[in-house]
């Protein structure tokens, strides 16, 4: 297992207290009035969107008592009853497109390499993500889940998970409240003593490390699969507060180089058409950020015929985005004049309230990195500017001189809250998490230290090659002359450690 030497800045990281932007009570009241008067705050046309009729939109699960056809109450769902027949078909439809997670759930279900296991998920819940769940309940972990995002659940894939017996607590809207109740339900159960975390922005890791100590005492390993989970386990490792092993997945190849890049190239196109029925062909966009996933969103709006203007703070990255093809420019420089803002940092403040002053009438604004940090969205929440909810997940800001925003999921993740995302790559990550935890619950004694660890790079190769036979891909083998010339090992790994692809 490689470690990664992280010489990051000890920063504001909002480790004391969760990324989600604030809303003042009384904007948070008339907020809700708004979205509930508009006959368009149900989604209607997704699966991802899927929450029934209307007249449940008022009553939060917290206030009703659901069981199962089985009598298990262990959860916290939207509608279970009504639900959960949708949210299984919408599961069985992403196992088809899964076949990397779906092979090793066959290949290890006899050998329960997690048994004993109890994981405390908190990631996004969607069909991909309950693959997941029930492939590590396969694998023999008991498992308690909820969701990283308070918008981008599918109520009929928890329902769907807790018709099962799985003890979920998340739906599509949470507030803020909401979400830590959820977390906490998870984390604090009778009964029940976490031993592994599975996370998606450091919340889980957050909430147990802060509020439970002794709980976290007990825990044999943290895996984290965003940009954003991974910079607090970065910042509680310099700090010395990291007291069990983590593994970072974000920065595993699969990971990097397929969801980060491959997912992200379609999904930002669904989830602005869905949104806003936009036409691409000719629209000036401005992508802030080109790494991974700023790549993904450049290069797939390119293709669209769309303009596209990338920001950067990092030379390498610029340099890339210019031998790419892409003008690297200041976001005041172009702020004026373009159709659509897609930031994609991990950031904080990267668009602010000074630029949206600037924008043109009907732009585009939304975010693809994880936190909803990236957008200023609390400069907004003043009385000369008027929020008008027009679809789920859609909001037209309304300046008092007539100039109208187009904000999308409140800065949140886009593709995740206004579209679905592709499958198949999903199952690239998803292999790597299971393999993570399952490399992190085996280990001996000693043999990880407190510290933030990469996937080694035989476990890479091994997600991948799972995916091959999809495509019908037949890979090349070394003789042994050629082993011996490049020093190889004819089985892998085929690539040193610091190698980029």
């Amino acid at each position: 297992m490689q470690k990664i030497n992280s010489e990051a800045p000890v920063c504001d990281l909002g480790f004391n207290e969760k990324h989600e932007a604030i809303q003042p009570e009384a904007l948070k009241i008339a907020s809700k009035s708004r979205r509930r008067s508009s006959a368009a705050s149900t989604c209607s046309f997704s699966s991802a969107c899927f929450t029934g009729s209307s007249d449940e939109d008022d009553i939060s699960p917290r206030e009703k008592r659901q069981c199962n056809s089985r009598g298990y109450t262990d959860f916290c769902v939207k509608n279970v009853t009504n639900h959960h027949a949708f949210g299984r078909r919408e599961i069985e439809i992403a196992e088809q497109e899964m076949p990397g997670i779906m092979t090793l759930r066959r290949r290890a279900a006899d050998d329960k390499p997690l048994k004993n296991a109890n994981i405390v998920g908190c990631t996004h819940i969607n069909a991909q993500t309950a693959v997941l769940i029930e492939t590590l309940i396969k694998l023999g972990a008991s498992v308690r889940w909820a969701a990283c995002n308070i918008y981008s659940t599918q109520n009929a894939v928890a329902a769907a998970l807790a018709e099962v017996n799985v003890p979920i607590f998340a739906w599509r809207g949470e507030t803020e409240e909401e979400f830590w109740w959820c977390l906490d339900n998870c984390v604090n159960a009778d009964g029940w003593q976490p031993n592994m975390i599975l996370d998606d922005g450091g919340d889980a890791t957050h909430l147990m490390w802060k509020k439970y100590p002794e709980l976290f005492k007990g825990i044999k390993g943290i895996v984290e699969e965003s940009i954003t989970g991974v910079h607090r386990l970065y910042h509680m490792s310099k700090t010395g507060k990291l007291s069990v092993p983590a593994i970072n997945v974000n920065d595993s190849v699969t990971k990097m180089k397929f969801d980060n890049f491959y997912s992200i190239r379609e999904s930002i196109l669904d989830s602005l058409k869905r949104a806003t029925d936009v036409l691409f062909g000719g629209k000036q966009v401005v992508v802030c950020g080109y790494g991974d996933v700023g790549k993904g969103c450049a290069k797939g709006l390119r293709a669209q015929g769309c303009i596209v203007y990338v920001t950067e703070i990092d030379p390498i990255c610029a340099l890339q985005a210019s031998m790419d093809g892409f003008r690297v420019v200041k976001l005041n420089e172009v702020i004026r004049n373009v159709d659509i803002v897609v930031t994609a940092t991990g950031n904080k403040h990267v668009v602010t309230r000074e630029h949206m002053d600037r924008l043109k009438h009907g732009c585009i604004v939304c975010n693809m990195g994880h936190s909803n940090s990236e957008i200023d969205i609390n400069s907004l929440h003043t009385p000369e500017l008027t929020w008008e909810r027009v679809r789920s997940q859609v909001d037209h800001i309304f300046w008092p001189d007539g100039k109208m925003m187009v904000l999308l999921a409140e800065g949140r993740l886009v593709n995740l809250s206004c579209s679905t995302i592709p499958s198949f790559v999903v199952s690239v990550t998803a292999s790597a998490q299971a393999l993570a935890l399952i490399e992190l619950y085996n280990a001996v004694p000693g043999r990880y230290k407190s510290d933030v660890y990469l996937l080694p790079k035989k476990m890479d190769e091994y997600v991948s090659s799972l995916h091959l036979p999809t495509f019908d891909a037949h890979l090349t083998e070394l003789t042994d002359e050629q082993a011996k010339y490049l020093g190889l090992n004819k089985a892998g790994p085929f690539k040193p450690n610091y190698y980029r692809y």
